[in-house]
């Protein structure tokens, strides 16, 4: 049984014999024909299980959604292809209960090897880890309208197993004013992780990075400062298959410090912190546009849950465009964040840990990916970030400070991947800094005068989905 999913506006135009499309009806729902095609492409995981659809159905190459897994998603996670287990008083009456009659999980392995073009000082040079995560998934339907996403990874650097990624949602589809509506509610911990696009930070390029390799210093707040620190809930809705709107609000709900929330919690957001999403979609005969943007704001406190706080108004613009090219896909995404700092609390603490009181940051990344089948894919991108120089926030230090106090970064990077089962990637990465942290040559004094080159990053990895 199927939920109605309105792929009729987002996949008009798609060959109805293509991997990533579904046969639907005038109504826009999924027809008894349409399940037999796609019981036939069964895989794995979870949502794969609970679907009997391939990985395929859903993503051009995973985690890249594709239009019907950005309707499934919209959906709550609650398409099904299997007898559910039913609980009702009689015929008439609502389901009070709809279960799948198989455990929803799933479990994630990334074996990785990273290797720094020059060793940072008193480290190898090349690190091998095994696992550099695993992850146990449980992603099902709850209920005819409810499902979730939810995560729990394993990270050799902590050595510990702690809450990753979840989106538990509440969706349903009508009619308001003569416009088809999908709408729904969120229940999530990462700003962002609830989107259905690969441009916002949750599902941007790079799917797969190296954990231990020099990173730049800087990055806006939006871009993971409160991943699985805190908690939202948000209303959602994609009219006729074209405009999305979202508007999340955010609370504390930090992990692995006291509770409740003292003196001793950092980096913790005064109030609710509002997140908003606006995006516009439109399927052409062979190729997909989407063009929007989101923001959030967040006041702070750097140390404890009182007293002065600083504020940070974070403002994104991106666009996604997929293109058919005989049985392949181009894949196209831009992404732009700029953010305003005051920074009240910093530079009132004693020591300071701002310079200026106010600062801009603002950071971009733009990369296109070619995926000739669902077996290999091959991604070039540009990144970037630009912001006000501050030799206290961004100060000198080995390996990661800068010798100017500029944030100042970018580089490009080359991913190549090939799949020998739809669940099973090995991958070779390449990252390479034109600048980090404010320079090309001596960013950091406090090494001899390291280059940004020397950060260049060669990273292998083995991904399993099973």
């Amino acid at each position: 049984m199927f939920v109605n999913l309105l792929l009729a506006a987002t996949l008009a135009g798609a060959s109805p014999n293509a991997p990533t499309a579904a046969p639907v009806s005038a109504s826009g729902r999924v027809t008894g024909e349409a399940l037999a095609a796609m019981v036939a492409r069964a895989r794995v995981p979870s949502f794969s299980r609970q679907t009997r659809l391939a990985c395929s159905a859903c993503h051009t190459g995973f985690p890249q959604l594709n239009s019907f897994g950005r309707l499934f998603k919209l959906n709550g996670y609650t398409m099904t292809g299997l007898e559910s287990i039913i609980a009702q008083k009689d015929s008439a009456s609502r389901k009070e209960l709809q279960l799948s009659p198989i455990a929803p999980l799933s479990m994630m392995a990334v074996i990785g090897a990273t290797s720094v073009a020059t060793a940072v000082p008193g480290t190898q040079s090349v690190t091998a880890e095994f696992p550099q995560q695993l992850s146990l998934f449980g992603a099902a339907a709850i209920s005819p309208r409810m499902g979730i996403f939810s995560q729990v990874t394993y990270s050799d650097r902590s050595g510990t197993f702690g809450i990753d990624n979840t989106d538990l949602r509440y969706a349903g589809h009508g009619n308001w004013a003569s416009h088809d509506v999908i709408y729904g509610m969120t229940l999530n911990n990462n700003p962002s992780v609830q989107d259905v696009w690969n441009t916002v930070p949750a599902w941007n390029v790079p799917f797969m990075a190296s954990a231990i390799a020099p990173m730049p210093m800087a990055s806006t707040k939006i871009e993971g400062a409160f991943s699985q620190q805190v908690l939202g809930l948000g209303a959602y809705a994609m009219f006729d298959g074209t405009l999305y709107a979202e508007l999340s609000g955010y609370v504390p709900a930090k992990q692995g410090v006291a509770l409740p929330l003292d003196s001793s919690a950092t980096d913790t957001p005064k109030g609710v912190m509002p997140y908003w999403r606006v995006a516009l979609q439109h399927q052409f005969e062979s190729t997909y546009l989407m063009v929007g943007a989101f923001g959030m704001a967040a006041n702070v406190y750097p140390t404890g849950i009182n007293g002065a706080w600083n504020k940070h108004t974070d403002v994104g613009v991106d666009a996604q465009i997929e293109h058919k090219v005989g049985e392949g896909t181009l894949i196209g995404r831009a992404t732009y964040i700029h953010e305003d700092q005051t920074l009240t609390a910093s530079a009132a603490a004693s020591p300071v840990t701002a310079q200026n009181l106010t600062n801009t940051l603002s950071t971009y990344k733009a990369n296109i990916s070619w995926v000739p089948s669902n077996t290999h894919t091959l991604t070039v991108g540009y990144f970037g970030v630009n912001g006000s120089s501050d030799n206290v926030l961004y100060a000198e230090g080995a390996t990661t400070g800068s010798a100017t106090g500029s944030p100042n970064s970018s580089g490009f990077i080359l991913d190549a991947n090939a799949n020998a089962w739809m669940n099973v990637r090995f991958g070779a990465q390449y990252v390479a800094y034109q600048k980090f942290n404010g320079g090309t040559t001596s960013y950091d004094v406090a090494t001899g005068g390291r280059k940004a080159s020397d950060n260049n990053t060669l990273y292998l990895y083995l991904w399993l989905a099973f």
